[in-house]
């Protein structure tokens, strides 16, 4: 059995090197230079954690924390995302959620077992979206949108992002995405938090924004999204 301790893993990742892909992500993840940045792309790293995960071996790369790359990162995210057993998978992602500085790990991180356990899981995302720590909230905020909005969905849950309060921009994004997926999803139930204003005016306008940019909004519903928009004075719009 091969030990995929983080040395071992470093030799893997950089064997999938893709320099100029490299550079061009340095672009898209702000905090990431080229000197933390490996240049793996995402199926390599998916298929790099199917096989770490068949194989075993792998403990001492997951305590192995903060990472040095971010390609790290992007597969630890994937490696606790197929972890089978709901408790480890937990155990994994908060030890793994301090450590989350960028939307691209935080939004790679999905484990599949949590559908199994939402009772729990709702639990933890209470907790989460009450952090500190950027990632974090946007994390539970994600958990929420993925795990809460069909046949789990209850009001109180938009009520607890709507109560979210952040000046960071990753936070406020995820936010708007929650809103416009759950107009997708639940749009009477949802239409309120837009026509009452609840949440602050960026995000208000970014949902509807991306709600109207959306599909499964129909014409009639976006026409009257956008008599919602709130006008913003100078200076008040983040990019």
């Amino acid at each position: 059995m091969a030990n995929y301790d983080t040395i071992k893993i470093q030799e893997e990742l950089f064997k999938r090197q893709d320099v100029k892909y490299r550079d061009f992500q340095g672009g898209l993840i702000p905090g990431k230079t080229p000197e933390v940045m490996i240049g793996v792309r995402t199926p390599q790293l998916r298929a790099l954690a199917k096989e770490i995960l068949k194989v075993g071996g792998y403990e001492e790369f997951l305590k192995d924390l903060p990472h040095k790359y971010f390609d790290e990162d992007q597969l630890h995210a994937f490696i606790i995302s197929g972890i089978k057993d709901y408790d480890r998978a937990m155990e994994e992602t908060e030890l793994f959620l301090p450590y989350v500085d960028n939307w691209a790990t935080c939004d790679q991180m999905s484990p599949k077992v949590f559908k199994k356990n939402k009772t729990d899981l709702l639990k933890h995302v209470k907790e989460w979206i009450k952090s500190d720590k950027t990632y974090t909230i946007r994390f539970g905020t994600g958990m929420l949108m993925e795990h809460f909005l069909d046949e789990d969905y209850d009001v109180r849950y938009p009520k607890m992002v709507a109560g979210i309060r952040s000046d960071e921009y990753y936070v406020n994004m995820m936010t708007a995405w929650y809103f416009a997926t759950a107009l997708a999803k639940q749009y009477d139930s949802i239409l309120p938090f837009l026509e009452e204003k609840k949440l602050d005016t960026w995000t208000h306008n970014k949902t509807i924004q991306k709600a109207v940019e959306s599909y499964r909004i129909t014409p009639e519903q976006k026409e009257y999204l956008k008599t919602l928009k709130v006008k913003t004075k100078k200076g008040d719009n983040r990019k």
